[in-house]
This record gives structure tokens, C-alpha cells and sequence, in this order.
């Protein structure tokens, strides 16, 4: 599917069970291609490729605990010093972005505390900045490179 994020390749391939699988760099294995994750796995070389994040600062399905309950961010770059920068929320590009969806990153937004919040479908792209000193939130117009940040 294309998607509105530069083209990239992937090694993806077919396991003898039958199913899709893509090679997901920050893991370092193997992972079922679902429309989902075709959007993250574009979106996540689109920022180490074309806004400069490093890798090494990256992690997908980064799991945390909310109120008890087990959840994973779908990817969470932080800064030199480990701490949460931005959490990015993907959806597939047949699922529309919407209050619901923020709502779900603001929730892990609770624990991590980070000052950047991204959500795609791989077609739309909204990244918003937390201002924490003064209780707001504020929409950019694209996604910023990770020095300026």
C-alpha cells in the first residue's frame, strides 16, 4: 500500500506457515506485517532517515504500566539521557485519526511524561508539542528533525 512517506525497502518475506513478515530494525526480528505495521515501519525510517532520530534512541512496542494495566507504546524515542522525548501512536491506513486516538497517547502521555506526541495512519501526520509549564498543547505543521527537538 502506498503510503504518504517516502518509499523505502524492506526485507519482508514469507514464512513457510504462509505468513507476511518485515524486518523490524529497532527489534532486531522478524514481525507479522500487518497494515499497522507497514505504517510503522515506514514511519520509523522516516524519521531516521529523513529527520536525523537515531536509532539507537528508539524503541518499538515499548511496554509501561498505567493504573495496573500492562501497555505498549508503539514507538518512544527518548534523549541522550533515557528519558521519553517523543511517543509516537500508529494506526493503519484504513483507521481514521481521530479524538479516540489521541486520547489513547495522552493516556501513555500520563506515565512517560514526553514533550512531543505523533500519531499517523501513514496518510495523515499530526505532531503536537506539550508545554507542561503552562498546562497547553500546541499542533506543528510537520514533524520536526531530531535536533530540534
Amino acid at each position: 500500500m502506498t503510503l504518504n512517506l517516502p518509499q523505502r525497502n524492506f526485507n519482508v518475506k514469507v514464512t513457510p506457515q504462509g505468513n507476511r513478515v518485515i524486518f523490524d530494525r529497532l527489534r532486531r526480528r522478524f514481525v507479522t506485517l500487518t497494515p499497522e505495521e507497514w505504517v510503522r515501519q515506514n514511519f520509523v525510517e522516516f524519521l531516521i532517515a529523513d529527520r536525523g532520530f537515531p536509532a539507537g534512541l528508539m524503541s518499538n512496542e515499548m511496554s509501561l504500566t498505567q493504573n495496573g494495566i500492562c501497555r505498549r507504546c508503539d514507538t518512544v524515542v527518548t534523549d541522550h539521557h533515557g528519558s521519553p522525548m517523543v511517543i509516537v501512536e500508529y494506526k493503519a491506513p484504513s483507521i481514521k485519526i481521530t479524538q479516540t486516538v489521541f486520547d489513547q497517547i495522552c493516556r501513555y502521555n500520563m506515565v512517560l511524561q514526553a514533550k512531543y506526541l505523533i500519531v499517523s495512519n501513514g496518510l495523515q501526520h499530526y505532531c503536537c508539542k506539550i508545554d507542561y509549564a503552562h498546562n497547553s498543547y500546541s499542533f506543528l505543521p510537520d514533524i520536526p528533525s531530531y535536533n530540534a527537538l
